[in-house]
C-alpha cells in the first residue's frame, strides 16, 4: 500500500509540473509572436539606414567622423567596453549558456577586453550571477530594460556610449548577445558597435557613381551615424528578446513532453503495484478460508 501511495503522489506532482510547463509554453509562444513581429519590423529600417550610411561614406570621398575613425584625443588607458545581454529569468534552455560561453571566449581571445583593462557591463540577472560566480568584475548592471525594451531607453544607453567614445573616455564598444535568424536557429555573436566599421574599398558598386550632397556629406554623416548606432543597438536588443522567448518556448515544450512521458510510466508502475497488492490480498483471503475450512 505504501508503494502505491508514493507512486500516486508522484503522478500528481508530475501532473502539476506538466500543467505549469504547458502554461509557460503558451505564454512564451504568445510573447515570441509579438517579439518576432517587433524584431522583423525594425530590421528593414536598421539595414536600410546602415546601407545608406555605407553608400554615403563610400561615395563622399575623404570624409572624417569620430564615430568611424575615433576621437582625435583619447584618454590614456581608455577601456574597451563589452556589453553582455542575457535574461532575467531562467527556464529558457541553452540561451544564457551560449551567450556567456561566447563572452568568455571573447575575453580569452582578446585580453584587452578583460578587466581591469577592459570594462564589462551586463544586462540580465542570469549573466550577472554567472560573472559574479566566475570572478569577472562587472562595472555596471543595467536593470531597467526588462523583456520589452523601448527605443527611448536603448537610445539613451547608445547616446551615453557615443558621448563617452567621442570624448575619448572609452576605446570602443562591443555587444555579446543572441542573434535571431529564424524560429529554428539563433546564434550567439559579438557585434562591434563602436567604432563603426569602415567600408572596404571595392565593397560597393556605387563607388563609381558621383553624388551631389545637400547638405554636405559631413553634415549628413553627423546626423546619420549616431542614428545608425542607436538603431543597431535597438535591433540587437530585439533579436536578444525574441531569441529568449523562442528558447523558452522550445524548452517548456520539451519539459511538458517529458512530464507527460514520466506520468505515463508512473501510471503503468502504479497499475502493476496495485495489481500486485490485489493478488496478495486475494491469496491471503483464500489461505485464510482454507485454514478455517
Amino acid at each position: 500500500m505504501a508503494k502505491t501511495r508514493e507512486i500516486k503522489k508522484r503522478i500528481k506532482a508530475v501532473g502539476n509540473i506538466s500543467r505549469i510547463t504547458k502554461t509557460m509554453q503558451m505564454i512564451a509562444t504568445s510573447k515570441f509572436a509579438r517579439a518576432q513581429a517587433a524584431a522583423t519590423a525594425t530590421k528593414p529600417y536598421t539595414e536600410g539606414l546602415f546601407a545608406l550610411v555605407t553608400e554615403l561614406a563610400a561615395t563622399a570621398g575623404d570624409v572624417q567622423h569620430p564615430l568611424i575613425q575615433g576621437p582625435e584625443v583619447r584618454a590614456e588607458g581608455a577601456p574597451e567596453v563589452t556589453l553582455v545581454i542575457t535574461s532575467d529569468r531562467g527556464l529558457c534552455g541553452p540561451y544564457n549558456g551560449l551567450v556567456l560561453r561566447q563572452f568568455m571566449g571573447h575575453l580569452k581571445g582578446a585580453p584587452e577586453f578583460k578587466p581591469p583593462k577592459g570594462r564589462v557591463e551586463v544586462i540580465g540577472k542570469k549573466g550577472a550571477g554567472f560573472l559574479r560566480y566566475n570572478g569577472v568584475p562587472v562595472a555596471e548592471q543595467h536593470a531597467n530594460f526588462g523583456d520589452k525594451p523601448t527605443f527611448d531607453k536603448v537610445s539613451d544607453l547608445a547616446q551615453r556610449y557615443i558621448d563617452a567614445f567621442v570624448a575619448g573616455q572609452i576605446a570602443g564598444v562591443r555587444v555579446v548577445s543572441m542573434r535571431f535568424i529564424s524560429a529554428g536557429r539563433q546564434s550567439p555573436e559579438v557585434v562591434q558597435l563602436l567604432p563603426l566599421k569602415p567600408v572596404a574599398k571595392g565593397a560597393t558598386k556605387s563607388e563609381t557613381v558621383l553624388y551631389e550632397f545637400t547638405p554636405d556629406a559631413q553634415g549628413l554623416l553627423a546626423d546619420l551615424l549616431p542614428e545608425t548606432v542607436k538603431a543597431t543597438l535597438f535591433q540587437i536588443f530585439n533579436d536578444a528578446i525574441v531569441s529568449e522567448h523562442v528558447a523558452r518556448m522550445v524548452a517548456m515544450k520539451a519539459a511538458t513532453d517529458a512530464a507527460k512521458k514520466t506520468r505515463k510510466l508512473l501510471t503503468r508502475d502504479f497499475n502493476r503495484a496495485r495489481q500486485g497488492q490485489i493478488t496478495t490480498e486475494l491469496s491471503e483471503i483464500i489461505s485464510g478460508a482454507a485454514a478455517l475450512g
